[in-house]
This record gives C-alpha cells, sequence and structure tokens, in this order.
C-alpha cells in the first residue's frame, strides 16, 4: 500500500468565490505544496531526469541565465545536496565556486524548518536537472510570511541576471492581492511561475496574479520499460477562477470558457502525482515527492532553457497558434465535484491549464 507524508498544503476554496472569513494579506503565510510518497530510501526512487526530459521532449543539457528559487528558512545543506543528486544522475556540479549556484538569505540570522528546506531541496535539485547549465539563485526569506515572501520576490526581480523566478508556495487568495500585482514585474524581462496549489478545486496567490503563470499538476502512467503511457490531470491540482483578480487581456483573447470575466487558474501543467513522483536527496537520504511545487521550478528551469518567454507568449503565440506543437493537452481526470470546472477537457481547462510542455521552444 502506498503511504503518503503530506508536508504541507495550500489552501483551497470554492471555485469564483471569494474567502467568507476575514482574511488579508497580514494574515498569509506561505506554504509549499510537497507530498512524500512512501518512505525514505538509501537509493532514489522515482521518475528521472532522462525520463522527465523523453516524456516533455526537453534537451538533454542546456540552460542559460539565473534560474531563481524563492523560499523561506534557511537550508544549511542545500549545496551539499544538489551536488549529492547532480553525482547520481551524471549533471554537471553545481557549487558556489563555479558560479552554479548562489545562496542569498534575506536576514543574515535564519532559523531552518525541515518542511521548508525539503521544498528547497525540490525546487533546486530539479531546476538544475531541467536546465543544468543555467545559474541556480536561491533566495531565503526570512520567514514565510506574506511581506517577507514579498521582500525576497523583489530581490529576485531586481537581479539583471534573473531568466525566471518559482515560487513554489501559496495561499488563500485576499482582497488586497491586486494591490501586489507590480512586484511580479522584473526590469529583466523574468517570467514567473507559482505553483497552483494540491487541494484541488479553488484559485490561490501568487497564481492567481496575471503577471504569474500558474502551474497546475497532472498524473503521468508508465509503460513497463518507463517510457510514457498516459498523462491525465491530478486530483490534487489546484485551480479555477479567481476571485479578485480581473480577466487579463491574454486570457480574454484566448476566450477562455466561462471565466466571467476573472483571471483563470492554471495557465499551465506538470507531473505533481506523488506516486509519479520525484526522487530528492538531503542529508543523505533519498525521498520520491510530489505536488505542483514541482513543477513550478521545472516550468523555470523550461523558461531558462528557451532564453525566457513571456505569459503572453504562452496564450496569444504558442496556444492560439499552433497548441498541439507546444503543449500536450491534458484531456481526462479531475480534481473535484464542481462540474465543468473540475474537469479536464479538449484545450484550456480549470484543471490543467493549457496542458503539459512538448518542447522548450516558447
Amino acid at each position: 500500500m502506498k503511504t503518503f507524508l503530506v508536508l504541507s498544503l495550500a489552501v483551497s476554496f470554492l471555485v469564483a468565490a471569494p474567502v467568507k472569513a476575514a482574511y488579508h494579506f497580514s494574515d498569509f503565510r506561505g506554504r509549499p505544496p510537497i507530498h512524500v510518497n512512501g518512505s525514505s530510501s538509501k537509493t532514489p526512487k522515482g521518475i528521472t531526469p532522462d525520463q522527465i526530459k523523453k516524456i516533455y521532449r526537453l534537451p538533454a543539457g542546456g540552460g542559460s541565465g539565473t534560474i531563481a528559487i524563492i523560499g523561506a528558512y534557511d537550508d544549511p545543506s542545500i549545496e551539499a545536496d544538489v551536488n549529492d543528486f547532480s553525482r547520481q544522475f551524471n549533471l554537471p556540479v553545481c557549487t558556489t565556486a563555479n558560479d552554479c549556484f548562489e545562496k542569498h538569505k534575506m536576514s543574515p540570522s535564519m532559523k531552518s524548518d525541515s518542511g521548508w528546506a525539503m521544498e528547497i531541496t525540490l525546487d533546486a535539485e530539479w531546476a538544475h536537472a531541467v536546465a543544468p547549465r543555467a545559474k541556480i539563485l536561491l533566495v531565503e526569506a526570512t520567514t514565510p510570511s506574506g511581506a517577507n515572501l514579498l521582500k525576497a520576490v523583489d530581490y529576485a526581480a531586481s537581479r539583471k541576471d534573473a531568466v525566471s523566478i518559482s515560487m513554489s508556495w501559496g495561499g488563500a487568495e485576499f482582497p488586497e492581492e491586486t494591490t501586489l500585482d507590480s512586484h511580479f514585474i522584473s526590469k529583466s524581462g523574468a517570467v514567473f511561475f507559482a505553483s497552483s496549489g494540491d487541494n484541488g478545486a479553488g484559485a490561490s496567490w501568487p497564481a492567481a496574479s496575471p503577471n504569474v503563470i500558474g502551474v497546475g499538476g497532472t498524473s503521468l502512467q508508465l509503460k513497463s520499460d518507463g517510457t510514457l503511457s498516459k498523462e491525465t490531470a491530478w486530483s490534487g491540482s489546484g485551480g479555477g477562477v479567481s476571485a479578485y483578480e480581473k480577466q487579463p487581456d491574454y486570457q480574454t483573447n484566448y476566450s477562455i470558457p466561462r471565466a466571467k470575466g476573472l483571471r483563470a487558474i492554471p495557465d499551465v501543467a506538470y507531473d505533481a502525482d506523488p506516486i509519479s513522483g520525484f526522487p530528492i536527496i538531503r542529508l543523505g537520504t533519498w525521498r520520491e515527492v510530489g505536488g505542483t511545487s514541482a513543477g513550478a521550478p521545472q516550468w523555470a528551469a523550461i523558461a531558462a532553457l528557451s532564453n525566457g518567454f513571456s505569459i503572453q507568449d504562452l496564450y496569444k503565440d504558442k496556444a492560439a497558434s499552433n497548441s498541439a506543437k507546444f503543449f500536450r493537452d491534458i484531456t481526462s481526470g479531475s480534481n473535484g465535484s464542481c462540474a465543468y470546472y473540475c474537469d479536464a477537457r479538449r484545450h484550456y481547462d480549470y484543471v490543467t491549464g493549457l496542458g503539459t510542455p512538448l518542447t522548450t521552444n516558447f
């Protein structure tokens, strides 16, 4: 029997319904949606970097610029862990010494947190796996409060070398969120990614921001030889209609169905099911993990492979013109019991967005 350790979950709500309780930005605490499949082990279990590259038609190497990862608290072992991972899967060494890795603490004195450390491990190891020639910049917020996380986001956005910025955390929407959208604009043109949550149907922030690419989740079924048999919507994938954000032009022009003039989430998807999870190593111990937080850093790595792109590119130039060339359309599976909004279907849906990647030519 499969067992799952749920480390933390993004909060989910009814589709297109505001939060009824008095909940505001000052109450926000970011939570990384990550799940552990089974027990720890001395050897890796789960999908390998080579497998995921074949499934999503990604190149074997490459990447340029800097992938910024926003986490909270300090992970003191992360650089060593990334290189244990690299040795296992024959990836290039990634260290501070060779300018492949950089850690920026938002406070000189920070405590550690095992849950956040595991999320940081997933983000850094798998961003490096997908884009091994890109630089990894880990920005550690002092705490996961909304204010502190945005300070870390602002630092990453100020970096001229940033190609993409990954936020593998989220939480309930709040009325003030529309006033914070400017934080997700980078002078360098970096594209922002955020996990859509793991509680099924419901919108979350910051994925709901129109300046962020929200990443939903899928489940992979593999053949005996390790190649893909089928990809379906994952039951935990967050998605729905924002309670506060208006529909951006790129979605209006694409004609997102039943959005009622509001922001639709997610935009894209990626493997998130812990059963088809990703191996990570921390402090010498392997775990197989899943969640939509696995997709945000790997989509950020795809941006580094593609020399960057914008959310407008995904809808106007790719999905509208030749969707099958760029996305695998996920047409089966669901994330709840809310009829249309919870079911995967042809073209855009509120569980997997436009679909999963089939190329880096974005």
